[in-house]
């Protein structure tokens, strides 16, 4: 779903940038005003919350006023609504609060650019609306095996030594990490998500699972048959903004189980230090993490940067993570030369179209 192409300039877009901390200061003490009864049961926590959503909002905004893609932003409402309505806050207050920013924009961005932003705020508003009662999109995974629900439970009642337990049973078995990772970890916590925003369980217990996960993955790794080097070089980043960085863990996994060496620098990688390690390191294929659409403009900046710095040299740079796996042509946006849903994915493209 593409939004009317009539893009701010990068002017216009740096002051939209400069304006979100006030917008979100404003929007927020006008919201307590008028709603703040609905928030009483949160205490502090409450306007705090309140304060995240609003920058969530304009950060998802930035990229439909930047690339004019307006379905993420639009399914990032449809999954705001999910989490605020299992916590009884009624819809509405979702159309209030875009409104309210539409009109701050108005107001203090100069000419017609605040004016654009007012009215794109309108039209992803009025898109949500007509999306709401449709099937949410999702993004499809491999029939988990059935050690995954056990899996889950272990990863929620913090027992990694449970978790641990179930790894070394389906690698005794035979099969091997990276079947296990697709097959087991991804689809419990993509369930263990599902729950937290249905209210069902807490921040606490979502970031243990996430732990534990990370943890259970070291030891898989330790115990798989060490591979034989096939001569090739990947190097593997969430890119600056992106905390999100179990994805790109199982991307490493099935590159160094193939043959690969692999530098894994993780998450939220600052882009001239990336880009700094791709100059020295002389990777043959660079592998970006994009969680959100935000990011995008960030993943744009360190392919921009790497073709000014190495020119032919540049090494094949693939995308993905959680926004590219939804929204495929998102890819194309940034410059890169191809897309992967998953590891499996990645590879094929590393082994058959890049560098094989």
């Amino acid at each position: 779903m593409d939004a009317p192409q009539n893009p701010l300039g990068p002017d216009d877009l740096q002051r939209f940038a400069a304006l979100q901390p006030d917008a979100v200061s404003a929007v927020t003490n006008q919201f307590f005003a008028h709603h703040g009864s609905a928030y009483e049961k949160f205490g502090a926590r409450g306007r705090e919350a309140c304060r995240e959503d609003l920058a969530f909002h304009l950060e998802f905004l930035r990229p439909v006023l930047e690339f004019g893609f307006l379905q993420p932003m639009v399914d990032y409402l449809r999954w705001l609504d999910g989490v605020l309505g299992a916590r009884g806050i009624a819809t509405e207050h979702i159309g209030v609060s875009l409104r309210w920013l539409g009109l701050f924009y108005a107001e203090k961005m100069e000419g017609a650019s605040g004016e654009r932003v007012n009215a794109m705020l309108g039209i992803v508003w009025a898109a949500f609306l007509d999306a709401k009662s449709s099937p949410a999109s999702t993004v499809e995974y491999l029939p988990p095996w059935a050690e995954a629900e056990e899996f889950e439970t272990a990863l929620l009642c913090g027992r990694q030594d449970a978790a641990l337990v179930i790894l070394h049973e389906c690698l005794d078995s035979g099969r091997d990490l990276v079947g296990f990772e697709r097959r087991v970890i991804q689809p419990s916590l993509s369930r263990i998500g599902e729950k937290w925003q249905a209210n069902q369980i807490t921040v606490a217990q979502e970031h243990m699972a996430s732990a534990i996960v990370q943890s259970v993955m070291t030891i898989g790794l330790l115990r798989s048959p060490p591979p034989v080097s096939i001569g090739k070089r990947v190097m593997l980043a969430c890119v600056a903004g992106n905390h999100h960085s179990i994805g790109l863990r199982m991307v490493c996994d099935a590159f160094q189980l193939s043959g690969w060496e692999v530098q894994y620098l993780g998450a939220n990688v600052p882009t001239p230090s990336l880009t700094q390690q791709v100059r020295e390191w002389k990777p043959d294929l660079v592998g970006l993490s994009v969680s959100f659409p935000q990011q995008l403009r960030v993943a744009r900046e360190v392919i921009s940067l790497l073709a000014e710095q190495l020119g032919d040299g540049r090494p094949p740079v693939i995308i993905g993570g959680l926004a590219i796996n939804r929204f495929e042509n998102l890819a194309d946006r940034v410059g890169a030369d191809a897309h992967g849903a998953d590891a499996q994915a990645a590879l094929r493209y590393a082994q058959f179209a890049a560098v094989a």
